[in-house]
Formats: C-alpha cells, sequence, structure tokens
C-alpha cells in the first residue's frame, strides 16, 4: 500500500512539475488587450481592398522561430505581398505586439516606410531596407531596424506584420513616431493585410 501511495504521489508531482511550463507557453489569452489599438484597426482601406500576406519563417498563426526573436540572433524572418492596387505608390509595414502594451498601446516592434510599389517581398535575413525604401519608428526611437519578439513567461503574444498599400508617400519628418507615420497614413490605405504570428519566452532564457 504504501509503495503504491509513493507512486502515486510520485506521478502526481511528476505531473504537476511538467504542467506548469505547458501552461507558461500555452496559447495566447481570448483576449488580446491591444487588438482595438493596431494599426490595421486603425487604417482602414479604401473599400475595404486587401493584401494577401505571409512570411517563410512561420504559417499563418504559427509560431515564430526563435532565431527571428530577440532570444536568438533576431534575424529578419521575411514577408512577401500580393501587390496594391491601381494608385499604390508605396508601402508600410508595421509590427505590433497586441498582447502587451506600454503607455497605453501596443508595443510597436518595427516598422518600413516608402516601399516602392514594384517590390512585394523583403529577404530573410535582411539587413538594409531595399532602395528608396527606409527603417521607420519603433519603441526605442525613429529609424530602427527589426525588432523581434521577446516574449516573456506566460502565454504567447501576437505579433502582426502588418502591411499598407498607399497612395502617397511618407515625409522623411513624418516618420519619428508612431503617431506621426499613422498620421500621414490616414486617408491614404487602398488596401492592407497581416500575417500573425506567436512568439514566446525561450526555454532557459532569463526572464
Amino acid at each position: 500500500m504504501i509503495a503504491r501511495v509513493s507512486a502515486a504521489v510520485l506521478a502526481s508531482l511528476f505531473a504537476v512539475g511538467f504542467a506548469a511550463p505547458s501552461r507558461a507557453q500555452g496559447a495566447p489569452t481570448a483576449t488580446e488587450p491591444g487588438a482595438s489599438q493596431l494599426a490595421l484597426a486603425n487604417l482602414p482601406a479604401k473599400d475595404g481592398a486587401k493584401l494577401t500576406v505571409s512570411t517563410p519563417a512561420f504559417a499563418p498563426g504559427g509560431d515564430i522561430p526563435f532565431e527571428n526573436t530577440q532570444y536568438k540572433g533576431n534575424v529578419f524572418p521575411g514577408l512577401s505581398w500580393s501587390a496594391g492596387p491601381s494608385g499604390t505608390k508605396t508601402y508600410v509595414i508595421i509590427m505590433q505586439d497586441g498582447d502587451a502594451m506600454r503607455n497605453g498601446a501596443p508595443i510597436f516592434h518595427w516598422s518600413m516606410t516608402n516601399v516602392p510599389p514594384s517590390i512585394t517581398k523583403l529577404d530573410p535575413k535582411m539587413s538594409e531596407p531595399p532602395a528608396g525604401a527606409q527603417y521607420g519608428p519603433n519603441i526605442r526611437g525613429a529609424n530602427q531596424p527589426y525588432m523581434g519578439p521577446r516574449t516573456p513567461a506566460g502565454p504567447k503574444h501576437r505579433y502582426h506584420f502588418q502591411v499598407f498599400a498607399l497612395d502617397t508617400s511618407i515625409p522623411a519628418d513624418a516618420a519619428g513616431t508612431y503617431e506621426s507615420l499613422t498620421g500621414a497614413m490616414k486617408g491614404h490605405v487602398l488596401a492592407s493585410g497581416e500575417v500573425v504570428g506567436l512568439g514566446q519566452i525561450m526555454p532557459g532564457a532569463s526572464r
């Protein structure tokens, strides 16, 4: 009897010990705190036109590889999208974490402005913007390169890679902050779309 009880207790402890990491890396919360404040939600496209956005690094709604996060490499995952409608002059890309808020807004990870209309693909491991395009702002300031996820412990976070086809270009003086960037985009979005990836804490990483 004692042996059986001990085995049961050990099995219970074993299950509990392994359940916690599973929960820590579980699905995102049912409600996304910053969903209503994402760029895609606040910069509607004229006539609701859509772009199809994808990345070779992960499937839509799939896990973002650690190589594409700040935990390991911070390598740009690559991005492609369908061509914008007639009248598209530039593309703007905005990456936000809708599950983490800072100063009342989703964490702003990365942006790129004035991508020429002839370009609908950014290669993996990109280190510089294509000719004519510029890095935009993120939470660290203006003209910032790709800043991948560094998801804390807990449920996975949703990272939105949003692409906008515009009928205008972004002036240099409007690319300093999220507010000035999105202000310059309002009323100029011809089509938009996104691909969403899930980030999580890397096992063994410091919290």
